[in-house]
């Protein structure tokens, strides 16, 4: 699951990075404002990690140019539609209350004061990202597999399914959207962070594995689309 960091601090965002990444997620990290706007312009993620002072523009303006694109829908890219409801987890200093009510009125899902732990970061991360799928259990299931992102655990008949990192990333991508076909692009910007580079078949031998390891008609092939896990079968 890819999600957008914007943090100046070469320290912090260092360490930010390295634990989000250990966590599960491939992780764009922007240090300033005006590069994470356009981040979000042309890349989609599934969620956002904003600093509120950022250089050449402030964390409360990106936040709010992001959520004004509302009403310009009928202009947008899908990447931009996408990104407009994706949920944003600010980070704030201890003492900046009045930050913090800013951050919350201009749209954002939730907040961190620094110094703050990386096991709740990443707890309330997934608890957002969990929350704009329409989804509120902490575990995801379809047809038999159980999928549970804070312990990176699969389970398949109640027996655990050794899974890649990779592998686990796309089962949670296609579970965490059952109904809906995720094309091979959409999976591949989910798996991969810039810079990083995708082999052409990369997900085509995911999904092979997958199905090998869980059972193959759990996820559907709509060919010249993408994959999908069916809305019906997730419970």
């Amino acid at each position: 699951m890819r999600v957008l960091l914007v943090e100046d601090d070469a320290l912090l965002g260092d360490a930010l990075q390295a634990g989000l990444r250990q966590s599960g997620y491939a992780v764009d990290w922007m240090k300033d404002g005006a590069a994470a706007d356009q981040a979000l312009l042309t890349e989609p993620y599934a969620a956002v990690v904003l600093d509120l002072g950022l250089p050449r523009l402030s964390g409360l303006e990106v936040l709010r140019r992001l959520r004004s694109r509302n009403s310009q829908t009928q202009t947008q890219t899908q990447t931009q539609k996408q990104n407009v409801r994706i949920p944003v987890l600010i980070l704030t200093a201890m003492d900046a209350v009045d930050d913090r009510i800013k951050g919350l009125d201009a749209g954002a899902d939730d907040y961190l004061v620094k110094p703050f732990d990386m096991g709740e970061l990443a707890a309330r991360l997934r608890a957002l990202v969990r929350r704009a799928s329409g989804g509120a259990a902490p575990e995801l299931r379809a047809a038999g597999v159980r999928l549970d992102p804070a312990a990176h655990r699969v389970l398949y008949r109640d027996k655990p399914v050794e899974l890649s990192a990779r592998e686990f990333a796309v089962l949670h991508a296609l579970m965490l959207n059952a109904g809906k076909v995720l094309s091979r692009a959409q999976l591949e910007e989910q798996l991969y962070a810039w810079g990083e580079e995708v082999e052409s078949n990369a997900v085509e031998v995911h999904i092979h594995h997958l199905r090998r390891k869980i059972f193959p008609e759990m996820i559907e092939t709509i060919r010249g689309v993408g994959y999908l896990i069916p809305r019906d079968n997730a419970a």
